[in-house]
């Protein structure tokens, strides 16, 4: 780290640079939960298919996913800020479009321009948070709210589309990010700074082959997830992904200025960070997507009822991740990071015994504090150790792997999850069992599948080294 980055004094009014960035951070995350739970209105007024409906969701996130990595190094070389501010323009536009949209073609394009935007947005924050926040124990603050609002965002997101869907309209969903959008457009200029740029070329062949080859595993693990493992396209698409991803990491260990630097992992802390931030999401995607099914269809919650259902959840984590700045220092993550993947292993089992007669207090209530402190203490110390280290001129690229590896995680560890549920449903269907019995085995084998997931997590978090007292 330069001297002269470190000489930079903090932001004027912190306080205020943070929030907007935080805020930016969540109304990219929350597009993807508020949208499921607005699904079936907008299959109705829109004439989607069913197997056309997950597109909904789908591409969004396979642009999303596909252009992190580019959105990251883009930053880094032609300015942070303006990458942000951009890509938030970009997405609140795309916000206004869908939700206006008359077709489903219409609302499809303007999904895919929210990931673009959200593609140049989403890399940017965190690179802004660690260039901005200098000084040590301020960065750890600023990272822990961060990964908390992040983190607690999935559940948020139920919350929030369920009560626009129930209250107004499925269009709701999306006029939401106006008002945010609007006003980090309008404050951003003044409480944030243009980081320091540092000159270079962008390494096109590597934004190329790691942009095809990201969104062809993110495409592969969709088609799988709708049609099954055994579907050529989606089969032919994970094996183009793979050979792509091979060829990048190829061209990064070659090339002068890689958009994925490989020092990123040589550090062993931040490279069990990344690989957490892969197998935490595969792991934790299960509870929020098969609970919204349980509580609607078995229990026979509204959607907005299912959405606070998810509050205990997300008070818990995002708690955990606050009271994080004053322990980390002291301690280091490890202690954190075993103990937060621990309770996620023993959440996700305890959800294998939900049955057709479990009620929310008796069956669920239990299990989600777990998953939330957990969550918590297991993935809040991870953006400290990945990004409070970092060198500011890799800062853009460091956030843009951090979020490609959550994107990518989450999408496969879903399609694992639900083709391991569709065979176990199958099973019980088979034997004359209820739609309730059905659903519900479905959902005790993925979360098995799920536990199995986290115990990876375990045995990572056991790798990261002790920090020193201090």
């Amino acid at each position: 780290m330069s001297q002269q980055t470190l000489a930079r004094p903090a932001p004027a009014r912190p306080g205020a640079t943070l929030a907007i960035i935080v805020t930016c951070q969540l109304m990219l995350l929350l597009d993807v939960t508020v949208m499921n739970v607005a699904l079936p209105r907008i299959r109705v007024d829109l004439g989607f298919t069913p197997a056309g409906l997950s597109w909904v969701i789908n591409a969004y996130t396979l642009v999303f996913g596909g252009l992190l990595l580019l959105g990251g190094r883009a930053g880094d070389l032609f300015g942070r800020r303006r990458l942000f501010l951009g890509g938030v323009a970009l997405f609140t536009a795309a916000s206004l479009l869908g939700g206006l949209a008359d077709s489903a073609g219409w609302l499809l394009v303007a999904r895919i321009l929210q990931g673009l935007g959200a593609a140049a947005a989403g890399p940017s924050t965190l690179a802004l948070i660690t260039s901005m926040f200098t000084e040590p124990r301020e960065r750890v603050r600023a990272l822990s709210v961060f990964s908390g609002v992040a983190s607690a965002g999935f559940a948020i997101g139920l919350i929030v589309g369920g009560l626009l869907t129930e209250w107004f309209t499925w269009r709701a969903v999306l006029f939401i990010n106006l008002p945010f959008g609007l006003a980090i457009l309008a404050l951003g200029p003044r409480f944030i700074r243009e980081p320091q740029r540092h000159p270079a070329r962008l390494d096109l062949p590597g934004a190329l082959t790691a942009t095809a080859g990201i969104a062809a595993l993110v495409y592969g693990f969709i088609r799988a997830a709708e049609a099954g493992w055994a579907d050529r396209a989606a089969l032919a698409a994970l094996v183009a992904g793979a050979v792509l991803v091979a060829g990048f990491l190829c061209i990064e260990v070659r090339t002068r200025e890689p958009l994925m630097p490989p020092h990123l992992f040589a550090d062993r802390n931040r490279a069990a960070g990344y690989l957490n931030f892969f197998l935490g999401p595969m792991a934790m995607m299960s509870a929020f997507f098969f609970l919204t099914q349980f509580l609607q269809e078995v229990v026979g919650y509204s959607a907005l009822r299912t959405g606070f259902a998810f509050l205990p959840l997300a008070t818990v984590l995002f708690t955990a991740s606050r009271l994080m700045p004053r322990w980390l220092p002291t301690f280091g993550p490890k202690p954190f990071v075993i103990a937060g993947t621990v309770l996620m292993v023993l959440g996700l089992a305890w959800l294998t015994r939900l049955s057709p007669s479990s009620g929310y207090v008796t069956g669920l209530l239990g299990p989600m504090v777990v998953l939330g402190l957990g969550g918590g203490l297991a993935f809040t110390p991870l953006t400290v150790v990945i990004m409070s280290t970092v060198r500011p001129a890799d800062a853009g690229a460091a956030g843009g792997v951090l979020q490609t590896m959550q994107q990518v995680g989450a999408t496969l560890g879903l399609a694992v999850l639900v083709t391991v549920a569709g065979s176990a449903s199958r099973s019980t269907a088979e034997t004359g069992g209820s739609p309730a019995d059905v659903l519900v085995d479905g959902m005790s084998a993925a979360f098995t599948m799920s536990a199995g997931f986290a115990l990876l997590t375990v045995v990572v978090a056991a790798s990261f080294r002790r920090r020193p007292r201090g």
